[in-house]
This record gives structure tokens, sequence and C-alpha cells, in this order.
């Protein structure tokens, strides 16, 4: 089948004729998941994950992606001629490379503009343009050769209530023209689906998992242009957008509306606006490009979204808490995989009032499944789960109270000395990231090494970032928070931990062919003290399911790591405790039960 693909797609390369063509995973607007229509990387390599990129030859085809797919890309690209490019291994060429090397004045390089943001677009051109290498960015030669390709969803948006937002729109557009005007900026293009929908306080479902909507928005000092889908707005939120004096256009209109605009001073971030919308805008326009203002007050939280979220994650904790005593007292009695686990989760929640759907993909994987960091197990491959080693579910919800996101890895039998010293070593990280004191400024970065020290110390490491942003009944991943051991973009635009950012901490360790772990809780940014040495900040854990004590070795631990466990699992105890059963209670006393060093 893949074969098949790749020769229709040459075909149509050389009638275009375009030398070397470049397939990103992205839709119009930079989005981290893409809808099923946008799949064009998957449905011509092969390869599902969620991060990788595309670049066919003629004789050559090769797919990019970073760790986190690096065993799972491995599997789904064997006995296809595609090869695997392994992001930020030695010897391996980033994108940009590999193209400078194949090349040559007079050939062209070819991509659809709408998928390639306008920063990478412009490097792209500058590069080649030097060379004298032509660049066509107006086809689309994916889309021309998939059959029955899905058509572009256009699923009905809604109100989120002030209750649950915390501030109306009109404020934070009122906020927003007041940095506009800081900037001396007349107009603000936004493409980023999370951006929109947060500033014009509607959620959408036209993403999986993501409660987006596909629009565009052009913010100018007295008016809104939004160009959406006519379908998906039903008539309560149209009068709602009126009062907010938003002015709708058809979803496609923005490609032609943007051009109308002379001489004005445009805000926009072209890391997030394809690469054809940014070449629309015309040359007498001056653009400021720096990241979207809506990107920073979105990620601080306010005391309302806070209070609600920490709602969501009692809830989320007694769903999760209940599985985990469910698997913990079936397993080995009953029939339970990776399957039928997962969906035994989701029931769970969905008993919670005012959760919405899953905020991702549910990671459900046994054994050596779980060395693949976004494993997904299919009606076609999965396991069964036995009364021995390590089962990981990594998984999230959905609520009006927010965004949820929480691994724990669960000791179903018997563990191998190296299965327990590392389901320690991650339960370690975690809490010691969790309880760090920092100075007020420090960004992200600084922090990794307290999450990574534990396994570097025994020459072990993890090939993903420590910990990601989480929005409010959003993305599950969003910036500019984040904790990572690498410098980023995101690094370098904002990625200072100021109190309110809600941010995962995520350490594990994946052994390919034995098992992975995984333990991760969502924690606050706040203030500490203030003092003659200026202001501190700690983080306060939003997350409340037990670590499973059948998995701890005490003798690697310091004294601190078991007083941080031990007041962790208080805490699980006083605030999930109340919502259980009696039976589920008297299960949650042991296994929060106070433990000492060994």
């Amino acid at each position: 089948m893949i074969a098949q693909r790749l020769e229709k797609f040459r075909k149509k390369m050389r009638e275009y004729q375009i030398d070397v063509y470049l397939i990103p995973t992205a839709d119009y607007h930079e989005s981290e998941y893409v809808g099923d229509y946008f799949k064009c990387r998957e449905y011509l390599t092969g390869f599902t994950g969620s991060a990788g990129t595309a670049v066919i030859t003629q004789e050559d085809a090769c797919l990019w992606t970073d760790g986190r797919y690096f065993v799972q890309a491995a599997r789904q690209l064997e006995g296809s001629s595609i090869r695997l490019m392994k992001m930020g291994e030695e010897g391996v060429p980033t994108v940009t490379a590999y193209l400078e090397e194949h090349l040559r004045a007079g050939m062209t390089l070819g991509f659809d503009g709408r998928v390639i943001n306008g920063r990478m677009g412009e490097e792209l051109s500058k590069i080649f343009t030097d060379r004298q290498v032509k660049i066509a960015y107006q086809q689309d030669l994916v889309g021309e050769i998939w059959e029955e390709r899905p058509r572009l969803v256009s699923r009905p948006i809604w109100v989120l209530d002030e209750k649950y937002a915390g501030e109306s729109a009109q404020d934070k557009l009122f906020r927003l023209r007041e940095t506009m005007r800081g900037t001396k900026a007349t107009v603000h293009l936004l493409t980023t689906l999370d951006d929109i929908v947060w500033l014009l306080n509607i959620r959408g479902d036209d993403i999986p998992c993501n409660p987006v909507v596909l629009s565009y928005l052009i913010v100018t000092m007295d008016a809104c242009h939004l160009f959406i889908q006519r379908q998906a707005v039903g008539e309560s939120v149209k009068l709602y957008l009126e009062e907010l004096q938003v002015t709708l256009h058809p979803y496609e209109e923005v490609y032609s509306f943007v051009k109308n605009y002379k001489n004005e001073t445009i805000l926009l971030e072209k890391a997030c606006v394809n690469y054809a919308l940014c070449q629309g805008i015309d040359s007498s326009n001056r653009v400021l490009d720096r990241m979207n203002p809506e990107a920073m007050a979105k990620a601080v939280k306010n005391p309302v979204e806070m209070e609600n979220i920490r709602q969501a994650h009692i809830k989320d904790g007694v769903a999760v808490t209940r599985f985990m005593y469910w698997l913990k007292k079936n397993i080995g009695k009953i029939s339970i995989d990776e399957l039928s686990a997962a969906e035994k989760l989701e029931s769970l929640r969905k008993e919670q009032e005012g959760y919405l759907q899953p905020s991702f993909d549910t990671i459900s994987a046994y054994g050596p499944n779980a060395a693949m960091c976004h494993y997904q197990a299919t009606k076609e491959s999965y396991s069964e789960l036995k009364p021995e080693g390590l089962y990981l579910v990594d998984s999230g919800g959905q609520y009006y109270e927010g965004t949820t996101d929480i691994t724990r890895t669960i000791v179903l039998g018997k563990l191998t000395d190296q299965e327990r010293e590392h389901f320690t070593l991650a339960a370690m990280a975690m809490l010691r990231l969790g309880n760090a004191k920092f100075k007020e400024g420090t960004y992200g970065l600084s922090l990794d090494y307290l999450a990574r020290e534990p396994f570097w110390k025994r020459g072990l490491d993890f090939n993903h970032g420590t910990g990601h942003g989480v929005g409010y009944l959003l993305n599950v991943h969003e910036r500019p928070t984040g904790i990572h051991r690498r410098t980023t973009p995101w690094n370098l635009e904002g990625e200072v931990l100021v109190e309110g950012m809600l941010t995962s901490d995520e350490p594990g360790i994946y052994i390919e062919g034995s098992h992975g772990i995984r333990t991760e809780n969502l924690m606050f940014c706040r203030k500490a003290e203030k003092n003659e040495y200026g202001q501190f900040m700690e983080f306060e854990f939003v997350t409340f399911v037990p670590i499973d004590l059948d998995g701890i070795d005490t003798n690697l631990m310091r004294a601190e790591d078991v007083e941080y466990l031990n007041d962790y699992h208080q805490a699980v105890y006083e605030k999930i405790s109340p919502y259980l059963s009696q039976e589920e209670r008297e299960w949650l006393k042991e296994y929060t039960r106070e433990i000492s060093k060994g």
C-alpha cells in the first residue's frame, strides 16, 4: 500500500516538475494534533505518531521524528522503503541539512504552503533562492493522490460560561488591544486555534480531544473578523459573537481578505501563521513577528481557572484511583487487556460530573509496549495484562473545570530488581521536581536537572521533555510553559515560570523489549516567601492519585525522598477518600500508608 502511494506521489511530482517534496505533520494552523483531513504524512508513510516530517525525492524517502517515537516509527516503517531519521541523534542530519544536500541549482522544492509555517517557509526560501532552487508552495500533492480523503470537519461551537473562564471575552479583547497599542500594531492576525477560542471564550470539537474550532481571527482596534465554517455557528453563538462585534466570514476567505490590508502594522507570529497566508500580506505593511500575546495570557491561569482546575483534578483523581483499585483487585482473576483497561478507566471518568471527553488518546501499555512512549493499542494489535510486571497508563480528561493529564505505572505482580529500581527512580524524580523551590524569573530549563539527576547518576536518561504546559479545557500541551534539558524556541520566548502556570512533571525510563515507566503529576507554579533575597517560587501538586508502593524500594531513596512520598500520599488520602466506597477507602489507606527509609 505505502509503496503504491509513493509511486503515485512521485508520478505527481514529475508532472509538476518538483524534485523534492516536504510533508510535515500539520494543519493550516500549526496544530500539534490534527484532524483526519490533514494526516497527509501519515497517509503517505504509514507512521501514525503525532510528530514527524517526511521528505520525498524520486530515489529516496525519509521520515524524521523525535525520541518519543523512535521505537514506534521503526516498527511502522519496517518493510517500506522509507528511512527513519532519529532527530537529535549523532550523525543524523536535520531536515534542512538533508534538503541542502539533495537540492541543486535549477531544481524545485515543493510543499503545501498552508501546512508549513511562515518562519520555516521564509528560511527555506532564503536558503534555496540563493542557491537558484525554485520554491513551489501552492500544490497539495498528497491531496491530489489521496482517494476517499476524509472531509474537513465542522462541528458546532459553544460558549464557555464566565464561571469557568473567569474573565469575559470583552475584557480579554480590551487587554489585547492595549497590548497592540503598546507595540503600535493596528492589525493582529491570529491563526492558532487554542488562542482563538480562549480569546473569544468559545469551544469546539474539530480536533479530537482538543476542544477547538478550525478558524482564523483578525483583530483591529475597532473590529474582529472570524473566518469559520458557517455551519459550525448556531444561532445562540452567532448572537453572542455579534455582541462581541465579531463579523463572520467563510473559513477559506482569509487568504483573499488579508490582501486588503495596506500600510498597516500587523502583529503575528510567523512560527504559527502558515507560509501561504504570510505570502499574501502586501509588502507595504510592517510585520511585527513575535509570540502571540494570547499565548502567555492563556498560560497564566486566573484565580477562577485555578480553583476550577483543582476541582477537576479531584474528580479525575477519584476516577483514576478507583481504576487503580479495580485493576489491582482483578488482575489475574478476570480477563483484562490494554483496550478493556482503557475502556474501564474512561467509564470511571464518565461517571464524574462535568466530564466531556479525553484530553488525548489514552496510552494503555503493558510490559514491553510501555517502552514506546506514545504507544497506542489497537483492535488489531494489543496485549493481555498478566499478574506480573508493570502496566503504564497515561490518560487525561476534558472537564468544564479544566484539563487533566496523569500517568501512573501500576505493579501487576512480581518485578525484576531492575524494574523495581527504575520504578523507584521515576517516583523520586517526579517528587523532587515537584518539591523544588526557586527564585522568581527561573526558566524551566534550569529545573530539569532535578528530575534527571537520579537517572543520570546511574547512566540512564529519558528521551522526552520533563514537563509541558497544560491548557484550561484546551490543548493538553500548551506553550510556552515547559521543563526541558535542551534549549528550544519556546525556552527563548517566555518559558519563565510564572504564578498560575499549569505544568506537567513526568520523568520516566524506557527499556526496549522489557518495560517502560513514567510517573506524572500536574502542578501549579505559585509564589512562596519573599525576603531580602527576592521572591521565591514553588510548585503545588493538583494531581492526587497514589504512587504504587508495591514498586518502591526505599533503600534507593534519601530521607527527603521518603518524606516527599509520605507527604504526597497523606494529601492523596485526605482529598480522595471522601469520594470512595468503604472498601475502596480501606484499600487507599493501605496504599498511601507511611513508609520508612530502608
